[in-house]
C-alpha cells in the first residue's frame, strides 16, 4: 500500500505542480480551454496557478514526513478539481481541457484515499 501510495502522490505532485506553474506563467496551450470556461485569464495566477502549486508543495511535503499536510492538501486539490469540472460543465465546455480536469480529479482522490489508508 505504501507504494501505491508514493507513486500515486508522486505523479499528483508532478502533474499539479506542472499544471500550476503552467497557470501561473500562462502557458500559451492552456488558454483557449481557460477561455472555453469562461475563466478570465486574470485568474491563472491567483487563485489557479497560486492554489495548484501550493498543492503540489503540500503533496509533497506529506511525502517527506508531514502526512498531515500531505492530506490538507490532497483535500483542498480534490476541491479545487471538483470545481473545475464544475465549470467546464457549467460552460458546456467537453474539450479535452474538461478531460484534464477530470483527471487531476481522479488522480488527487486516489492520493487523497490511499494517504488516508496508509496513515
Amino acid at each position: 500500500m505504501h507504494v501505491a501510495y508514493f507513486a500515486v502522490t508522486l505523479a499528483a505532485v508532478a502533474a499539479t505542480g506542472f499544471s500550476g506553474i503552467g497557470a501561473l506563467v500562462h502557458f500559451a496551450p492552456i488558454l483557449p480551454g481557460m477561455a472555453r470556461a469562461r475563466v478570465p485569464e486574470s485568474w491563472l495566477t491567483f487563485p489557479i496557478g497560486t492554489l495548484k502549486t501550493a498543492g503540489a508543495v503540500g503533496l509533497l511535503a506529506g511525502l517527506l514526513g508531514v502526512p498531515v499536510i500531505g492530506t490538507a492538501a490532497a483535500a483542498g486539490l480534490v476541491l479545487f478539481f471538483a470545481c473545475a469540472v464544475h465549470t467546464h460543465l457549467l460552460a458546456r465546455d467537453y474539450s479535452a481541457q474538461f478531460g484534464l480536469a477530470n483527471g487531476f480529479l481522479v488522480l488527487v482522490a486516489a492520493a487523497l484515499v490511499l494517504g488516508l489508508a496508509v496513515s
